[in-house]
C-alpha cells in the first residue's frame, strides 16, 4: 500500500495531526526519548459518493478506500550531518510516496518553539533544506563510485549526466520534484528514493484563533511559495479537531461554524493526501458490498479488472461503465443510464476515471 509520510520539526504538531487523520481512540503520543520507529495507521478516504453508494444499495458489506500514514519523528536542523535522529529519520521518509508536511502556525508558551518563535515560513525552509541535503548526499556517494570505476557501461555514463543534472538542480536550493523529469529519468532514479522527488502537502496546524488568513504568520508568503511550486496546502485546527471528534455530529457542526469550516480537516487532508499519490476510486457495488477500488491515475479497464481479482483481467472481455455524477442524474438507476446512454460498455484500453462504477465481463 502506498503511504505518506508525516514530516515536519519538532513539537510542529505531527502527532497531533496523526491522530487527527486515525481518530485514534488512544492518542498517539508525541516522540520522546529518542523513540525513532514511525507510528503507522490504514485509514478509509472519506467519499460522499462512496456513502451515498452505501445508502442505497444497503449491502451486507462495505469497503471504503484506504490510506496509509506514517507519523515520523520531528526533523531536526542539521539532520543530514546527523544532529537530532539524523538517518534514522531520513531512512524512513526514503520508504513514503508522498511527504505530508505539519507546519505550525500556533501560538503556545507551554510548548516553546524548537527555533523560539512562530514562523511557518522558516520552519518550512529548514525541513526543505535537510531534504535536499539529503539527496545531495546520496548523489555525491553514487557518483564518487561512478568516477572510481577503470570502465564505465553506456548506462552509467548517462546515469552520471543524470545525476549531475539533478545535483545542479539542488544546489540551487530546489527540490528535485520541481526539475521536471519525464518518467524514463524517474524510472533511472528510483532505486535512489530521493525525498525531494516525492509529492509535497504542506498542512498548516493552527489553533482556534486563527481563523482569518491574517492572523497566521507569515500566511502570504507561504502560500506565494506554495502556489509558484504548485504545491497543495491545506488547514488543519489539530488540538481543537481531536476535541472535534469527541463531539455528537451536531455539536461538530455548531463548532466548525464558530471555526468557519465546513467539514473537518481531517477529511480534507486525506482527500488531498490521496490525490497527492495520484490515486483514484473506482466503484462495485450491489447487495452483498459496495467497495471503493484504488487505482493510480490512467490505469485501464484491464488494470481495474485485475485489481478485482486476477482472473477478471486474464478472462477480461467488456468492462460496463457509468461515473457516478451519470448515476446520480439518473436518480440512481441503472436502466435510466441505459435509457440516457450514459452506461456503456468498453474494452480493456479504457482508462478508468475517478469516480466509475464498473462492473467487469469476463470468461476463463
Amino acid at each position: 500500500m502506498l503511504k505518506c509520510g508525516i514530516v515536519g520539526l519538532p513539537l510542529s504538531g505531527k502527532s497531533t495531526v496523526f491522530n487527527v487523520i486515525t481518530k485514534a481512540g488512544a492518542e498517539v503520543k508525541p516522540y520522546a526519548s529518542g523513540k525513532t520507529e514511525p507510528n503507522r495507521a490504514v485509514v478509509p478516504v472519506p467519499d460522499v459518493r462512496f456513502d451515498d453508494l452505501v445508502k442505497l444499495f444497503e449491502p451486507k458489506k462495505v469497503t471504503p478506500a484506504t490510506v496509509e500514514f506514517v507519523d515520523l519523528a520531528g526533523l531536526s536542523r542539521n539532520a543530514s550531518k546527523g544532529e537530532g535522529l539524523g538517518n534514522a529519520f531520513l531512512s524512513f521518509v526514503g520508504e513514503s510516496e508522498a511527504l505530508v508536511h505539519v507546519i505550525r502556525c500556533f501560538k503556545n508558551p507551554e510548548v516553546p518553539h524548537p527555533e523560539e518563535t512562530v514562523d511557518p515560513y522558516r520552519d518550512w525552509a529548514i525541513v526543505e533544506t535537510e531534504l535536499i541535503l539529503r539527496d545531495m548526499a546520496v548523489i555525491e556517494n553514487r557518483l564518487k563510485r561512478l568516477e572510481e570505476k577503470k570502465k564505465r557501461t553506456k548506462d552509467e555514463d548517462l546515469e552520471i549526466k543524470l545525476l549531475e543534472k539533478c545535483m545542479d538542480h539542488l544546489m540551487e536550493e530546489h527540490p528535485l520534484r520541481d526539475l521536471g523529469l519525464d518518467e524514463e529519468q524517474k524510472r533511472r532514479l528510483s532505486s535512489f528514493a530521493f525525498v525531494t522527488l516525492k509529492p509535497e502537502l504542506i498542512v498548516l496546524n493552527l489553533d482556534d484563533s486563527q481563523t482569518e488568513d491574517s492572523s497566521i504568520p507569515g500566511y502570504e508568503k507561504i502560500m506565494e511559495t506554495a502556489r509558484s511550486t504548485d504545491t497543495p496546502c491545506v488547514k488543519v485546527f489539530g488540538s481543537i479537531e481531536m476535541e472535534l471528534a469527541e463531539l455528537d455530529p451536531e455539536e461538530q457542526k455548531d463548532f466548525m461554524e464558530d471555526l468557519s469550516v465546513t467539514e473537518p480537516g481531517r477529511e480534507r487532508l486525506i482527500r488531498e493526501a490521496y490525490r497527492l499519490l495520484g490515486l483514484i476510486s473506482f466503484f462495485t457495488t450491489g447487495k452483498d458490498e459496495v467497495r471503493a477500488w484504488t487505482l493510480k491515475k490512467g490505469s485501464t479497464a484491464v488494470d481495474a479488472a485485475g485489481a478485482i481479482h486476477s482472473d477478471l483481467a486474464r478472462g477480461f472481455i467488456r468492462a460496463q461503465i457509468v461515473h457516478y455524477d451519470d448515476f446520480r442524474e439518473c436518480s440512481y438507476s441503472f436502466s435510466s443510464c441505459r435509457e440516457a446512454g450514459k452506461l456503456r460498455l468498453e474494452g480493456k484500453d479504457y482508462v478508468v476515471k475517478d469516480g466509475d462504477l464498473v462492473e467487469i465481463r469476463f470468461n476463463i
